[in-house]
Order: structure tokens, then C-alpha cells, then sequence
């Protein structure tokens, strides 16, 4: 078969003359516009084109980038920050998780993630709620964590009614029916068994690091629905937990891309004379249960969880066998004064995996692929973590290598620790520094991001700092500073976990040892007879 553009190439007529000949057939009628198009082949793109529209585009002025907070009479916040666009990010933050599920069966709010935006009073199922999402080119989704759950959508600005009618629905009239309710069982068992098969265990190293750091309270109880659970959690005790932690007090509703007033208005409307589901049926609320507003206790402590991964695979070739390990230490709350130091220390240590691409802003020069990853081989991958709350918080690093190698590994990470006290250069800090603050500002280039930012820091302070002010405090982190953290976060307990095969870990109280040594090596155990 012959091309057209082929033909044209072999009669000798120029691609781009016959297309804009075209347009002029198409596009105008009369001889003086007819002539206009053939005078835009002369005009250099640098020079503006005088019958043309002059674009609008977006300017600093145009925009408020303060964040408008208000409280309702019911004890509702809302918040919200206009931002240029035709679509806006709405959302529900509760202050609620896994950490209040004390005297309920440990599981509830991954129960309450997996049944988000299912069917309510209004809408008979989820299908009908994505529906009615999809009529305004919108997404919805539901995070739980220790701390916070977030019932969230994104939608085109012409269905904001609709989006926050949808949200009143999905947070205060769930009807959990028992096929729901099976449903999310089956989920959950699988999700917890492809848990158990991935190679990647990160998830569960999290879990065993706060269960080690707050033993059996608060931030140490699981996110993760224990196995045993999924029969126990009922509608009962689902309503139970929600009319305790699912109160307007205890919710921000916030938004961007919206004008604070459109977004008072529907809270109004769908927020402040709406009847939770739970008031309704009162039938299904048990009042042996009530809030536990317990302080997180830092205790420390050691999780050893022993399995055999030599057959684990993700294909036809075979993966190393890996001990996975992870070190934690007390670090500060979101609202401590020194939360910004840790983050600066955090992005000096940095880490990956041994055999992850490169490319830049990666963090390459971190001291965990600079110390670690590029001197020990044998080293799969180490990465610092940083989990900040409201009253505490964990500054740990992760890592994972052959089992013959765990006594080695732990000394090298604890000397990583250790080594922070003996000073930190001037270029390894302000590349550290300059690093967060662009990762703070790229990511509030996100629609998503900035909502989520603005509900936490409003749910968790009640006003919100915007981004200058961090990026300004980052600035000003000294060496000092740094080394201070790393002072105050070694003089508290350890806490370790390890998954895997066990036969070569050291004990805790040799890491202890190891960490408040003035090298970090892990005592030597000498004997006469062998």
C-alpha cells in the first residue's frame, strides 16, 4: 500500500506547505484572513502573532496561598487553599488508627480502610459511588495509618457538591452489610498472604520495629490485621470504634483548589445536620468499649521472627537468601522543636539497594551508600526511616544481607550511628540540607500532596505552616543541631527486629552495648576451648 505521505514526498510538495494550505481551507473564508496564515510563515516564534489570542497563564498574584481554617459549631475544622485548575482534591482526616485500637481486637482499621466507599444510606453500592465520581473525571481512595485515616477524592471543580455529599455519605453512613463484610475478609487474607510470600518484607519489618519500640501500647499495636482477627471484627465492633474516634471534634475536612466558602457551604449542608449511621442504630454500638487516649511509651525492645526464605523467589532464577534487620532508636514527636534536625539527619544518612539505578537527587553521596553500600559487598540494601507522630516518634535504618553476615551488618550500621557524633562536614550538610528542601518543595508541586499536608499539620496543631517556613528552618540546622539529635537519640533504648533465618544474630544486649561503645563494634566473645 502506498502512503500519502509517501505520494507527497515523490511529487516534491513540502510536508509542513500542503498541512498549513489545508488549514487555510478549513480555517478562514475571506482573502484578507486567507492572506494573514501566509504571513505567519515569516514571523519568528520569538515575536507574537498579532491576530492571536494572548494566552493567561497562572501568576503568583493571581493566587492566595494562605491556608483559610474555620471551625464549625459542631467541633468540624475546615480547611482548604485555593490553587490554579479546574480540578480540586477534597478529603476527610480523623484523627483515629491502629494506635486507639487498645481495647478493641487489633485490626479495625484496616477493616475500616477496605470498606471505604462502599454502600451508605444514599448509594446502594461502590459501583453507584464511582459512578457519580466518574461524571466529574473523579478518583477516590482511603489510607489508614497508626495515627490518622483519610478518606479522600479528586474531582473536576464543577462536582464539588457531589464529591463532599460523597464523603459525608462514605465517613458517617457506612451500612457494612455482612456480604461487604465477607468481602473484606477475603481481601484482607489475601493481602496478608501475599505478605507472607514477597521477597520484599518491608512492610512487615515496620510492623515488628514499632511492636519491638512500644511493646504492647499505643504505636506498637498492629496496623496490619492479625490472621487470627478476621473473623473476630464484626459491624458492631466497627460502629463501636467509629462512634468513639469518629467525631466531628476529632475530623478536618479540607480541600485545594477550592474556595473557602463553597467548601464551608457543603460542610454545612452534608457534615453538620448529618446523622452518623452509628446514632441511628444504637442497637449496634456496645458501651463496654471506650476511648483510650493513652501517650505512646517508648520502651524498647528486640522481635525475632525466624522463617526460612532460602526458596523465596519472584521467578525462574533464585534470589540470595537474606536476614532482613532493622534498628530503631527514639527519635521526636512531629511537634518537637528538634523534628526538623532529624529530618536534615535523616537525608544525611539516606540509603537504597545495592543493585537500584542511580540518577540525580537520588542521594548517591548519602553516608549509607557512600560507608556502606560501596565498602560491604556483601550489604543488599540499608535505608534510614524516620516515623514522626504526635507524642514520639523512631529514627531507625533497615538492612538486610546473607545470614552469615548478621554480626558484621550490625556493626557496621551501629558504627554508622556511633559515627554521627564526630562531626558531620560542611558539604555532607549543605548538600543534605539542599536535597530536603527541594524534595519539600517538589512535592508540594502535588495537588494530592498539599491537601494531605494541610490536613495533617491542621489535625495535628490546628493551624498549618506553609512551605517557606520549613524551608527557611531547614536552612538554619547547624552541626550542632545534628549532632545534638544523634546525642539525645542514642541515649535511649534500642529497638530490633529480625526476619529470617536466626542462627547468627547478636543479642540485644550486645547491640545496646555496641551502640554506646566510641566505635560501635559489638563486644568480642574470646573462649579457650574450641
Amino acid at each position: 500500500m502506498i502512503s500519502i505521505v509517501g505520494t507527497l514526498a515523490r511529487r516534491g510538495v513540502p510536508r509542513y506547505s500542503r498541512s498549513l494550505q489545508n488549514v487555510r481551507q478549513r480555517c478562514f473564508s475571506s482573502g484578507s484572513e486567507s492572506s494573514k496564515v501566509g504571513d505567519i510563515t515569516g514571523i519568528s516564534l520569538s515575536q507574537p502573532v498579532s491576530w492571536l489570542p494572548i494566552p493567561r497563564y497562572a501568576t503568583v498574584k493571581d493566587q492566595e496561598s494562605n491556608t483559610h481554617i474555620t471551625r464549625l459549631e459542631n467541633g468540624l475544622t475546615v480547611a482548604s487553599a485555593e490553587q490554579f485548575g479546574n480540578f480540586c482534591t477534597v478529603g476527610v482526616l480523623i484523627d483515629s488508627g491502629s494506635r486507639y485500637e487498645g481495647p478493641y481486637p487489633s485490626g479495625i482499621t484496616h477493616f475500616l480502610e477496605k470498606l471505604s466507599f462502599s454502600s451508605t444510606a444514599k448509594f446502594a453500592n461502590k459501583d453507584e459511588i464511582l459512578q457519580r465520581l466518574e461524571e466529574h473525571g473523579g478518583v477516590c481512595d482511603c489510607q489508614g495509618s497508626r495515627d490518622t485515616l483519610i478518606y479522600a477524592a479528586s474531582a473536576s471543580t464543577t462536582g464539588v457538591a457531589e464529591v463532599v455529599e460523597l464523603l459525608s455519605e462514605a465517613v458517617l453512613q457506612p451500612k457494612i452489610t455482612l456480604e461487604e463484610l465477607e468481602a473484606t475478609r477475603a481481601a484482607i487474607g489475601f493481602e496478608l498472604d501475599t505478605l507472607d510470600m514477597k521477597p520484599d518484607p518491608d512492610i512487615l519489618m515496620v510492623e515488628y520495629l514499632h511492636a519491638a519500640a512500644y511493646w504492647n501500647n499505643t504505636l506498637g499495636l498492629p496496623k496490619v490485621c492479625p490472621q487470627e482477627n478476621l473473623s473476630v471484627i464484626d459491624r458492631e465492633l466497627l460502629y463501636t470504634f467509629m462512634s468513639n474516634y469518629h467525631t466531628p471534634k476529632r475530623m478536618v475536612l479540607a480541600g485545594v483548589g477550592i474556595k473557602h466558602e463553597e467548601l464551608l457551604k457543603q460542610a454545612e449542608k452534608y457534615f453538620v445536620s448529618a446523622t452518623p449511621a452509628w446514632k441511628m442504630d444504637g442497637e449496634q454500638v456496645n458501651d463496654k468499649f471506650g476511648q483510650d487516649l493513652s501517650i505512646s511509651q517508648y520502651t524498647g525492645g528486640i522481635v525475632t521472627v525466624e522463617k526460612d526464605l532460602s526458596n523465596v523467589t519472584l521467578g525462574p532464577s533464585q534470589m540470595p537468601e537474606l536476614t532482613h534487620f532493622i534498628i530503631g532508636l527514639e527519635g521526636c514527636s512531629h511537634e518537637d522543636p528538634d523534628f526538623v534536625s532529624y529530618c536534615v539527619l535523616h537525608t544525611i544518612m539516606g540509603g537504597g539497594g545495592s543493585f537500584s539505578a542511580g540518577g540525580p537527587g537520588k542521594g548517591m553521596y548519602t553516608r549509607l551508600y557512600t560507608n556502606v553500600l560501596n565498602r560491604h559487598h556483601w550489604m543488599h540494601n540499608a535505608m534510614a526511616q524516620h516515623h514522626a507522630y504526635r507524642d514520639s516518634g523512631i529514627f531507625a535504618i533497615q538492612a538486610a544481607a546473607a545470614p552469615s553476615m548478621m554480626r558484621e551488618l550490625v556493626e557496621v550500621i551501629a558504627k554508622e550511628f556511633v559515627s554521627i557524633r564526630h562531626g558531620i562536614g560542611s558539604t555532607e550538610l549543605e548538600r543534605a540540607k539542599t536535597q530536603l528542601q527541594s524534595i519539600l518543595m517538589m512535592n508540594l508541586e502535588m495537588r494530592a500532596v498539599v491537601f494531605e499536608d494541610i490536613g495533617r499539620q491542621v489535625l495535628a496543631s490546628g493551624k498549618r505552616y506553609s512551605a517557606q517556613y520549613f524551608y527557611d528552618k531547614i536552612a538554619k540546622v547547624t552541626e550542632a543541631d545534628v549532632i545534638r539529635v544523634a546525642d539525645r537519640m542514642l541515649a535511649s533504648k534500642v529497638s530490633v527486629a529480625f526476619f529470617g533465618d536466626l542462627s547468627y544474630t547478636p543479642t540485644l544486649e550486645e547491640i545496646q552495648k555496641a551502640l554506646h561503645s566510641k566505635d560501635g563494634r559489638i563486644p568480642r566473645k574470646f573462649s579457650l576451648f574450641k
